[in-house]
């Protein structure tokens, strides 16, 4: 099976400046990322889709390929990561007259991730009947329970409001956040579908010591912790 590797870093991170090439534990954030990817044996390629040369630099400085500069439409607040994707697959159209096999999408933003976790991923898919493959972790709060949304006249109530008395959060169904340690794509169905929930969605779990994702100075600042003090990082 060919298997690449899409690490998506544009250059104008709005919660965190200069997030993708901060340094985290002396390396930049986006070092993690490659070098987790470069460690499984499945993926022939890691490809870094940016628009800034100085994140080209540093990615191509820790391994990974960077074979073209994202366009700066593709690059905005509000520019959807599907059509990141599909940029990335059109190029390896392109370039090698047909789509991977897989795409595993490696973000920036989930240093903590393990080796393993895609790896878990990869076979996850290759089980087959599958477009997607995604990450979840233990959710933080249940829909059911203690998340509430505001109605018209200014009260609030449940987001989905219980079909039977639940008079504890054990007793709600259980649910998860989806987490950023990895996303894998069947090549055809993000060409010619519009988002994940279009199509078949299998998930591997990730402890949730290893689904952080940054996304603040205060994730940052999380994240070098518990770097420093790897002993729960199992």
């Amino acid at each position: 099976m060919r298997i690449v590797a899409l690490i998506c870093a544009r250059g104008g991170s709005k919660g965190l400046p200069g997030k993708n090439v901060r340094l985290l534990a002396g390396r930049p954030l986006i070092a993690w990322a490659i070098d987790q990817a470069r460690a499984v044996k499945q993926i022939g390629r890691t490809i870094v889709s940016t628009d800034f040369e100085d994140i080209a630099r540093v990615a191509r400085d820790a391994g990974a390929e960077v074979p073209f500069l994202r366009p700066a439409e593709l690059a905005q607040d509000n520019s959807p990561e599907w059509l990141v994707w599909r940029h990335a697959l059109t190029y390896l159209k392109q370039s090698e007259g047909t789509y991977p096999d897989a795409l595993i999408v490696v973000p920036t933003t989930a240093p903590l991730r393990a080796v393993t976790d895609l790896e878990r991923c990869l076979a996850e898919y290759e089980k087959g009947e599958v477009d997607m493959v995604i990450t979840v972790t233990d959710a933080h709060r249940s829909p059911y329970f203690n998340m509430v949304r505001t109605h018209d006249d200014g009260t609030v109530g449940l987001v989905i409001p219980p079909t039977s008395t639940v008079v504890r959060r054990q007793d709600a169904p259980i649910v998860f956040d989806m987490t950023t340690v990895a996303y894998v794509a069947k090549p055809e169905f993000v060409m010619t579908r519009n988002g994940i929930f279009e199509g078949k969605v299998r998930s591997v779990y990730v402890p949730v010591q290893r689904a952080l994702d940054i996304d603040s100075p205060l994730d940052f600042s999380v994240a070098e912790c518990l770097i420093q003090n790897p002993h729960d990082q199992r």
